[in-house]
């Protein structure tokens, strides 16, 4: 795309950022934003209709955000990894303080405090920490500690605790969910012995329990999953209703019938709504797009050698590709259904920066080096 534009010889800061960048992940990735354009004008219009707004307030808010993203990708590639660390921790910094202010101060929406209002803007400061998180974390387990100091996991494990404690006081289940098994991976990835493997784990699976014992909303969500009777389905079925109705080609563009009763259409059902206008066809070349973007992430990580940017990359994708599962199976009915957005698919305005953060740190500690100077 960009190939005729730049020449191997070219000097400039862009011309060196395009022969460097691992180009098929970019390429994907601005694919599937575009996908998430596409989709915003099936899906957003009868939304903002149901709320008396202009037919195009989400298109139009929507496009506004997908050039801040594109160039935050660009621009955080450009960015040494080192200085991405240092970036990192400022902003995580930044987040836990919101985090702690959000119970005071932030936007209830749905039983939940999850926004906080800055300049107009709603800011959910747990996307944020998401994918700063899990550079920290690839940048503590990788650390070798000088005898008596606090050691780089036992720092990863009270920043966790931390971070869970306060994103639960919202509650935000679902993002603990992601965050918890980042960490875990990174560590398992890190080659903590088994017994810590075994611990970590079954401590997840006791706070599982826990969480349905602890939330309300966690066990309605669970009860009407295993028993349909027991709770409202009406999202969930509608749902499933629009897979059915699309078929392998679906109705059409505009024609789609399922999204006028669906109050997420364009976030959280957005999966839901490409399937009954462009059906099954569309469906699959999204998830392909998914399993590509995993993949190559996974490829990359793998053939890096120095151990913080394995950590971070591999923390990074998954998180990405997780929670694009998550959201998927939650559309078809695969999991309890979770208000979890589609990446670069769904609405959402800290979803979509925070993502291309992460993405953009992706392509940053993907790009081709001859040496390790700058990590």
């Amino acid at each position: 795309m960009f190939s005729g534009s730049f020449s191997r010889t070219d000097r400039s800061v862009l011309g060196q950022w395009w022969w460097t960048v691992d180009r098929w992940l970019f390429c994907a990735l601005l694919l599937l934003l575009c996908v998430g354009i596409f989709l915003s004008f099936a899906a957003s219009p009868v939304v903002a209709q149901r709320l008396d707004l202009d037919s195009f307030f989400f298109v139009r808010r929507h496009l506004a955000l997908a050039i801040p993203v594109v160039a935050l990708m660009v621009f955080t590639s450009l960015i040494q990894p080192r200085f991405i660390r240092f970036l990192c921790w400022l902003l995580f910094a930044i987040c836990v303080v919101f985090l702690m202010l959000t119970p005071f101060i932030g936007i209830e929406i749905k039983g939940a405090k999850r926004w906080v209002n800055i300049f107009g803007f709603s800011l959910q400061a747990s996307e944020f920490i998401k994918p700063t998180f899990a550079v920290i974390t690839a940048w503590l387990l990788s650390q070798k500690n000088a005898a008596g100091t606090l050691s780089g996991k036992m720092l990863s494990v009270i920043l966790y605790f931390a971070v869970v404690f306060l994103i639960l006081l919202q509650p935000d289940f679902g993002m603990v969910f992601v965050i918890s098994s980042v960490w875990f991976l990174q560590f398992f990835v890190a080659g903590i012995p088994l017994f810590w493997v075994y611990l970590i784990g079954g401590s997840g699976v006791v706070g599982i329990i826990g969480a349905y014992f602890v939330f309300p909303h966690i066990a309605s969500r669970i009860d009407r999953f295993l028993n349909p009777e027991t709770g409202d389905q009406y999202q969930i079925t509608k749902s499933l209703e629009a897979f059915k109705n699309g078929g392998w080609l679906g109705r059409g563009p505009g024609e789609g019938i399922v999204k006028r009763g669906l109050p997420d259409a364009h976030a959280d059902f957005v999966f839901s709504v490409a399937g009954e206008e462009f059906g099954l066809i569309l469906c699959l070349f999204i998830l392909g797009l998914f399993i590509f973007i995993a993949g190559r992430g996974l490829y990359l990580a793998r053939k890096e050698h120095n151990f913080f940017l394995t950590l971070a990359i591999s923390g990074l994708i998954f998180q990405f590709t997780l929670q694009a599962l998550i959201n998927i199976a939650s559309s078809l009915h695969l999991i309890p259904t979770k208000g979890m957005t589609l990446p670069f698919l769904s609405y959402g305005g800290s979803s979509l920066l925070a993502i291309g953060f992460g993405m953009g740190m992706i392509l940053s500690f993907t790009r081709r080096r001859l040496d390790d100077k700058g990590i």
